[in-house]
């Protein structure tokens, strides 16, 4: 029975019945940034009955133990001389115990900490310039145009029976930019699959999953890697952990686009399209392929500018990089790869490149005009981050005030001792943690 004969009979398959619930719970999710401010009170009330109920962990730790400093007085003087100890020494280690309680929020040191470091929580919050730094590049490409003339261009190129990956994928990759995936490349897929005489809300549902569903990877450096690291170093800053770096992630990332995007075109063309029947286009709505001659060369010109900025841009990062002593090089080991300059500029390289091929795609295709048009794409996507900049400050305090609570740190220590004895594997672990977010995403 196919959705239709379903809708029309009144009744539901068991995956219709799945899907209406799963859209009726998240219909009932507040905000996210009433999510988070929900949250703040729950971590608020639940440090004070902790700290009422006296909640301690007790940990061993390994703290270096060195030479200390000792006074030698002279018969001449009352004043006493510092004997340091030799240089080098070696440091040993002792093994203490560290009682870790939880902080009440409530307290008047609590209240007193939410009242005076609720701004300096927010400007610490290094997610905030990392955002604001990698969309100045990202807002410039897309308002010059420059994102939806690779869109439009790729789509284009792209053999027929390759179109519902290609589609799929573009929208993947068009993650880097705000809205161009939404604006452009959904109606253009339903045109794609409409030139081929295939049902056009396939294309819709192809390129809407690859811009909506696939969101969170890519082949690129986006943005929301750099968020994403930031945070996740906060997290790890908790535990005492080393920093990752943006690229920590990268190979899983890649793996994960294409097979994504194989999976999101499969479905695609063996399961929604099938369901949707075979389109029957009006005579009057024929499509009939017209371009404007004059369009597409202003197109072409404006992406070989882009081009040209791209690779003179991508000449002097390699210039910056290769040559030994090179400035983003180490400057002890005079590695590339690691905690390097060249690692720690990724942000602002990527950036730069967005920045600049959309400024050369502007002047090839003559959409800005002035260094005017320019700063206008970067405070429209700044105007478009004003959603985005107000859950970042809830979610900064959140950390914050959990942070201050001790409670990352009591039920680190818990659960691992809870985890030590339940001899639970690595593998189900990690299984059940994935499982947890997958659930996660669904309702979010």
């Amino acid at each position: 029975m196919d959705s239709l004969t379903a809708g029309a009979t009144g009744k539901k398959t068991l995956s219709q019945k799945l899907l209406d619930g799963i859209e009726r719970v998240g219909n009932k999710v507040p905000h996210p940034v009433l999510m988070f401010l929900y949250l703040i009170i729950i971590v608020v009330v639940l440090s004070h009955i902790l700290y009422l109920l006296g909640v301690s962990v007790t940990e061993e730790i390994a703290v270096p133990v060195t030479d200390q400093p000792s006074g030698e007085y002279y018969l001449d003087s009352t004043e006493p001389g510092m004997v340091l100890p030799p240089e080098p020494y070696d440091i040993d280690f002792e093994i203490v115990e560290q009682t870790i309680a939880i902080r009440s929020l409530l307290s008047i040191e609590g209240l007193r900490f939410i009242f005076t470091s609720f701004v300096g929580n927010f400007a610490g919050f290094s997610v905030v310039a990392v955002i604001l730094v990698a969309m100045v590049g990202v807002g410039v490409a897309e308002e010059s145009g420059l994102m939806g003339a690779l869109i439009r261009k790729t789509v284009k190129v792209t053999p027929r029976s390759a179109i519902t990956f290609i589609i799929v994928f573009v929208g993947v990759l068009s993650s880097v930019a705000t809205d161009a995936g939404y604006l452009i490349l959904i109606p253009l897929g339903a045109v794609a699959f409409l030139s081929l005489e295939r049902h056009p809300l396939a294309g819709v549902a192809a390129a809407f999953g690859g811009v909506s569903a696939i969101f969170a990877v890519n082949l690129l450096i986006a943005p929301l890697d750099g968020m994403l690291t930031e945070i996740t170093n906060e997290a790890i800053r908790l535990a005492g952990g080393t920093p990752i770096t943006i690229v920590a992630n990268y190979y899983f990332a890649a793996a994960s686009t294409i097979i994504l995007s194989v999976v999101a075109a499969v479905i695609t063309d063996r399961i929604i399209e099938p369901r949707l029947g075979k389109y029957q286009a009006a005579e009057e709505t024929a499509v009939v392929e017209t371009e404007d001659e004059t369009a597409v060369a202003t197109e072409s010109r404006g992406l070989r500018y882009a081009l040209y900025a791209f690779l003179g841009f991508l000449a002097l990062i390699l210039l910056l990089t290769l040559p030994p002593g090179a400035p983003l090089r180490d400057p002890e080991t005079g590695a590339i790869i690691g905690n390097t300059p060249f690692m720690d500029s990724l942000i602002f390289i990527i950036t730069l490149f967005f920045l600049l091929a959309g400024i050369g795609y502007g002047i090839g295709a003559k959409t800005l005009q002035s260094s005017a048009d320019v700063i206008k794409g970067v405070t429209k996507t700044y105007a478009g981050l004003a959603g985005l900049l107000f859950m970042l400050l809830m979610i900064s305090q959140f950390i914050a005030f959990f942070n201050f609570s001790n409670m990352p740190q009591v039920a680190a220590v818990w659960m691992a001792d809870t985890l030590e004895k339940a001899n639970i594997g690595a593998l189900p672990l990690l299984i059940g943690f994935i499982l947890v977010i997958m659930i996660l995403n669904i309702i979010i």
